[in-house]
């Protein structure tokens, strides 16, 4: 079904219908950059899409709950925030071991993040923990201190220290033609 508009009638604007998936594109085209530092960016992000702040959040929990999103969450520049030095620990850990001890490193207030990867041919490590600090001694101390939490579970573990800063993005989508 299309609309007709005669010649007399003064040109209006037409509504568009937002999908779910209209809605979700452009929910992401104006996260993509992060969100803007207002007192409320939810309440921002909703006037954009044209929600309420309530169909917002449940278009987010949707897209997260669909796996869309992973998560939503502040990433800081940890290097503007004084910790220039990072290391990404790798533990060859014991697999049967792996839930309680990727839970208890990843709970300390050093490590940013926390994950199992799995091993390949030349290389045993299985958990992953990046670590950031003030010197090279400050994450030397993080290292010692997980050492010491994962104990005999531990076989080996090395440390993969940065050597610059890599710019960092997520997924960045094309604008839609209107």
């Amino acid at each position: 079904m299309s609309a007709c508009i005669s010649p007399s009638e003064a040109p209006r604007q037409i509504p568009t219908l937002q999908t779910p998936a209209s809605l979700a594109l452009r929910l992401v085209e104006l996260t993509q950059a992060g969100l803007p530092l207002l007192e409320d960016p939810w309440a921002w992000l909703a006037e954009q899409l044209g929600l309420s702040v309530e169909a917002t959040l449940d278009l987010l929990k949707g897209l997260q709950a669909e796996g869309a999103i992973r998560r939503i969450a502040a990433v800081p520049n940890h290097y503007r925030l004084g910790y220039r030095h990072n290391g990404m620990t790798v533990w060859d850990v014991a697999d049967a071991q792996m839930p309680r001890l990727g839970a208890l490193l990843g709970a300390q207030p050093f490590v940013s993040h926390c994950y199992r990867r799995p091993r390949r041919p030349g290389w045993r490590y299985n958990l992953f923990a990046m670590v950031h600090g003030r010197s090279r001694e400050e994450i030397d101390h993080y290292r010692d201190h997980l050492r010491y939490l994962l104990g005999e579970a531990c076989a080996a573990d090395e440390m993969l220290v940065s050597s610059r800063i890599l710019k960092k993005t997520g997924l960045r989508l094309s604008p839609v033609p209107s």
